[in-house]
């Protein structure tokens, strides 16, 4: 299972809308506080829907807590610092994909740390950063592609009509 990790998130509607892309991927979600919210907060469950009672989610203390409960963990970091783009690195299918707080990113304490664990998305010049529910959902979908979307439902199947336009 792949699983998404937000380090310290400040807004709940995204976090809220990354549970929910995590609901739809079959990936576990976790949660290293402080959180800028409260878990029960109204915007959190709005933006995750009906989904939010479907989430696999962890929390953490902080992020000590985090890696001494999942020792060993392959994790990816999300960061504009990034010399390699996400599409340069393989996604195993067991993996932890992170990413910092909307309003600074993973601390470069941290980010020094793991060099070659750092992945970016690439951007025009002079841009800071995309929304944090849409980078979580580009990276979380090409590590699910080069996993072959192991487990997930491969037919497009319209509501009423068939591809032929008949009911």
């Amino acid at each position: 299972m792949l699983n998404i990790v937000l380090l310290e998130p400040e807004i709940p509607a995204n976090t809220g809308n990354i549970g929910r892309t995590c609901v739809a991927a079959g990936a576990r979600l976790h949660l290293i506080e402080p959180l800028g919210f409260r878990l029960d907060e109204k915007s959190l469950r709005r933006a995750g829907m009906d989904y939010w009672k479907d989430l696999d989610v962890a929390t953490y203390i902080d992020y000590g807590d985090f890696t001494r409960q999942n020792p060993g963990a392959r994790i990816y970091m999300a960061t504009t610092k990034a010399e390699k783009a996400y599409t340069e690195v393989c996604y195993e299918p067991d993996c932890y994909i992170m990413f910092g707080k909307e309003s600074a990113g993973i601390p470069e304490e941290i980010l020094v740390k793991h060099r070659g664990d750092c992945v970016r998305i690439p951007m025009l010049e002079g841009i800071r950063s995309l929304n944090l529910g849409n980078s979580a959902a580009i990276i979380l979908y090409e590590a699910l592609r080069q996993n072959h979307f192991l487990g997930m439902e491969s037919s497009g199947y319209l509501h009423r009509l068939d591809w032929e336009g008949r009911i």
